[in-house]
């Protein structure tokens, strides 16, 4: 439903019909089915957080949550940054909101365990996002992927919420992991990874010609 509701939205967003906040209901319920459906629309939800800027009154709490919640689900990109920068200093110092906030903060600086215990705080709404923990271990596999040759088992269940082995095994064949021994896990050897590139400058002649003048 939110793939048919996709084309119907991009054409509502084109032009200065995209701040007529008679869209707000419209782009408000396609929020809540790309939260449901396990669907993303970043443009939609950037001027749903717009329209809330011109329109105050009509702010609600439980779709700036979800999409705050779709766009942490999105690290390593920059989204959540952006959409953070469209909701008002009131709005943001809500508790709820600031809790999110917390939460991307936490994923941010690697803090993978404190993560998921403070996580328990937002459950409820959590329980809405479909596939939201699922793309949270995304992104800390990928960070594991980049930093570790190796890494302790229980460590890495720890990252991953508290995994059992069966869990693990689920991930570690996603992403090519192999038992190295028996607590620990081969992730890659990072220095194979390292690749050198030259760097080459090239400043034309008016840019040389526009210094020189600079410096007379």
């Amino acid at each position: 439903m939110a793939r048919a509701m996709q084309e119907t939205v991009a054409l509502m967003l084109k032009g200065i019909d995209r701040y007529n906040p008679e869209n707000l209901p419209t782009l408000e319920k396609y929020v809540e089915l790309q939260a449901r459906e396990g669907a993303y629309d970043l443009e939609a939800n950037l001027a749903v957080l717009k329209l809330y800027q011109f329109n105050p009154t009509q702010y609600r709490l439980p779709v700036a949550q979800m999409i705050l919640l779709k766009a942490l689900a999105n690290l390593p990109h920059t989204h959540f940054v952006l959409c953070k920068c469209l909701i008002d200093q009131q709005n943001l110092d809500h508790e709820e909101i600031k809790h999110i906030v917390y939460l991307h903060d936490l994923l941010e600086t690697c803090h993978f365990k404190t993560f998921w215990d403070d996580m328990k705080k937002v459950t409820k709404i959590v329980l809405g996002i479909s596939g939201f923990e699922d793309s949270v271990r995304d992104y800390i596999c990928h960070v594991v992927n980049i930093t570790y040759n190796n890494i302790e088992k229980e460590t890495l269940s720890t990252f991953l919420g508290g995994l059992n082995d069966y869990q693990m095994k689920a991930w570690m064949n996603k992403y090519g992991w192999k038992e190295n021994g028996k607590n620990l896990i081969f992730i890659s050897n990072q220095e194979e990874n390292i690749k050198t590139k030259n760097i080459t400058e090239k400043i034309d002649f008016d840019s040389v010609a526009a210094i020189m003048q600079l410096a007379r």
